[in-house]
């Protein structure tokens, strides 16, 4: 499969103080993750990052840019302004309390007042699921640590929505060629990105962006997406974002980052959001021109259109004229999809895929144990008829969407370790594709078959060399006198070998 990646932001808050600083709380949260880590742990190198370049062929002028968007220059925090210089490479300085570059190749950091972690590269849909569940294991054991060493206690959450209007993000990344026109790209791509919900949204109570109307949805990011191709991230949220940040060699390669996603804490629903998307991916590079078929008329609306549609009957209108179904289109691309399965762990996700949309247009609930939002609507439905209203006449009225206690239980979903999707999990009524075991190794160890092997084995084994580390990039420190960077390329995402980084992990202490 592609290179891709998963990138989480967690919700943070403190249960004893609702006005407590998230940025204060996540900074923390990162030197405790730090402290869990010893001393191997490394600085982030921000040389690679380039936030304002479109994949479009332009630039953003960096006067009309959001600050939020100039993610190579300050941690934003819209209430509170720039918080904290960070530019590594020159006459900044990034406090390490801020990052924390991890053997497992991951980076767990802040980012605009949440807790983010942000996976190694993998190369198969399992891989991803794996090293984003030890990201969470992380993010859990730098909780205990936190808790240890202030004796104070936070709660993190996987989820999307604070339930007050704001939205923050769970974003994949895949590696695509450079010499595939961007515009045909995101017109293909879109229908899946629009559809794919209804097998990996993870559910939300609430319809519009403060959840100001009543009822039930498949997304948490659909009432959020407001356009269809942009460069923004944090407001006007689009489809198709064009940030051309490949972290590769930019003459191969673009970085495909997706920002329309739900944080799953179901393993399938990772599995199908990363598989199936690198699946569409390889046939729109082969320029597969039945995907024109699928290309939709209006793909803002039909985002809200799907998720508000718990039945999964609501049709969305093609720009032939006609109108599909998300099961019809998933269903479409399916069948497109199975001339690109290349190994057998292709064909394993393809069945899952038609399993799951079977089980989905038969019954939505006998997916329960490997959809999200399904299992989460199950759960709430047993909430509302616990506590419904009996009348005299023998009539039920089930507890209304816009009760509190409805809106609490989504919350408390999605609270890691605790939460009820982790309390589901623990009593077998979750597909697990992972193992306690392996997922206890990948908090310690990067993937063997792709660069993040080369930037984990070395800040694992040379700590003391490891001045900063970025995705494409090694900063070390030779010179016992500390005056002397130097900048090891990793431009090819692929490569697991180099013959300086081999070096040097081997050599003793």
């Amino acid at each position: 499969m592609r290179i891709a990646g998963i990138e989480t932001e967690y919700g943070i808050a403190d249960p004893n103080n609702p006005q407590a600083n998230p940025i204060l709380m996540s900074s923390r949260l990162v030197e405790a993750c730090r402290t869990w880590a010893g001393e191997n742990t490394a600085r982030w190198d921000y040389g690679g990052e380039d936030p304002l370049q479109d994949q479009r062929g332009h630039r953003r002028e960096r006067a009309q840019a959001h600050p939020s968007m100039l993610t190579d220059e300050a941690e934003f925090d819209e209430n509170v302004g720039a918080v904290s210089l960070r530019k590594r490479r020159g006459s900044w300085e990034d406090p390490a309390h801020l990052n924390a570059v991890l053997p497992n190749g991951s980076r767990f950091y802040v980012d605009h007042a949440h807790p983010e972690y942000s996976g190694p590269e993998v190369r198969a849909a399992r891989d991803a699921v794996v090293w984003d569940t030890a990201g969470d294991a992380i993010a859990l054991a730098a909780l205990a640590q936190y808790r240890e060493t202030e004796g104070l206690d936070l709660a993190l959450y996987k989820n999307n929505v604070d339930g007050k209007g704001a939205s923050y993000g769970t974003h994949e990344n895949f590696l695509v060629r450079r010499d595939l026109d961007f515009d045909q790209l995101g017109r293909w791509l879109t229908p899946h990105l629009v559809t794919r919900q209804v097998l990996v949204g993870a559910g939300r109570v609430g319809l519009g962006q403060r959840g100001e109307g009543a009822g039930f949805q498949i997304s948490q990011r659909a009432d959020y997406m407001e356009a269809e191709v942009g460069l923004e991230t944090t407001l006007r949220r689009p489809i198709i974002n064009t940030r051309d940040e490949p972290h590769a060699e930019r003459s191969r390669w673009r970085r495909l980052h997706v920002i329309i996603g739900d944080a799953n804490c179901f393993e399938m629903a990772t599995f199908l959001k990363i598989g199936t998307t690198a699946l569409v991916l390889s046939a729109i590079e082969a320029e597969d021109e039945r995907l024109d078929s699928l290309v939709l008329a209006d793909a803002v609306p039909a985002v809200q259109t799907v998720s508000h549609d718990i039945t999964l009957r609501a049709a969305i209108p093609l720009e032939s004229g006609e109108q599909a179904t998300a099961l019809e289109v998933q269903r479409a691309l399916l069948a497109i999809c199975r001339d690109y399965a290349e190994d057998a762990a292709d064909h394993t996700l393809l069945a899952h895929w038609e399993r799951i949309l079977d089980a989905l247009s038969i019954d939505p609930f006998s997916a329960a144990r490997d959809v999200e939002w399904v299992a989460k609507l199950a759960l709430l439905g047993r909430l509302r008829e616990r506590n419904a209203t009996r009348h005299d006449d023998g009539s039920t009225e089930l507890l209304e969407w816009s009760d509190a206690r409805l809106a609490a239980l989504d919350v408390q979903w999605s609270r890691l370790g605790d939460g009820w999707a982790a309390k589901l999990t623990a009593a077998g009524q979750v597909s697990r594709l992972t193992d306690d075991m392996e997922v206890a190794e990948a908090m310690k160890r990067a993937p063997r078959d792709t660069r993040a092997a080369l930037r984990g084995r070395l800040i694992a084994a040379r700590p003391d060399l490891v001045d900063a580390a970025g995705w494409s990039s090694v900063v070390i420190d030779r010179d016992t006198d500390h005056g002397n960077l130097e900048v090891i390329h990793l431009d090819d995402p692929h490569a697991s070998t180099h013959p300086l980084i081999d070096a040097l992990a081997t050599q003793t202490l």
